[in-house]
């Protein structure tokens, strides 16, 4: 999961320069991202907050993603914010499926390292690649993002990218 700052009507620094980089009380877009292993198709879900509710609502959404795709979705691997340590009902919906939760080593973001590169590759090609005077135009733009990147952005797993549909971005 990024958090990531609203860009506030009219956009911010980037649009209206350094001064008008204020506390703006605009708040933030919380996008909850998974990537499978093998083919690094990423599934990404705008959503208001990092509280269970949300995450658990991404986790189901992102498994039927995943299942649409041909891929059997056998485990996940978070970090150990509170969402996913402490969150009964995703432990109860990851048990329903017969998923097994993986938890990264404390401290080592190395080890959730393709999740790690994907952020900043979707912070450095998106979120930040071209100035937005919206935060809706922002979001707009991210499904087609994430569709380029999963069908035409070359990388390791190239297969599965290739039955993706256009769309594989959600907002709630």
């Amino acid at each position: 999961m990024k958090r990531l700052g609203r860009v506030p009507p009219g956009g911010g620094h980037r649009v209206l320069g350094d001064g008008a980089r204020r506390d703006l009380g605009v708040g933030y877009d919380y996008l909850h991202v998974a990537i499978d292993d093998a083919s690094r198709v990423a599934y990404v879900a705008v959503r208001p907050n990092e509280l269970a509710a949300s995450t658990v609502s991404f986790f189901e959404e992102a498994i039927d993603f995943f299942t649409d795709q041909g891929v059997r979705v056998e485990r996940v691997m978070t970090d150990n914010a509170w969402t996913y340590t402490h969150s009964t009902s995703l432990a109860t919906l990851l048990a329903k499926l017969g998923i097994a939760h993986l938890r990264t080593r404390p401290r080592r973001p190395q080890t959730n390292g393709k999740a790690e590169r994907f952020i900043g590759t979707l912070q450095r090609e998106w979120a930040y690649s071209r100035p937005f005077r919206s935060n809706d135009e922002r979001l707009q733009s991210l499904p087609g993002w994430v569709d380029a990147y999963n069908r035409r952005r070359p990388h390791a797993g190239s297969l599965a990218r290739l039955r993706c549909p256009p769309s594989s971005t959600r907002s709630r």
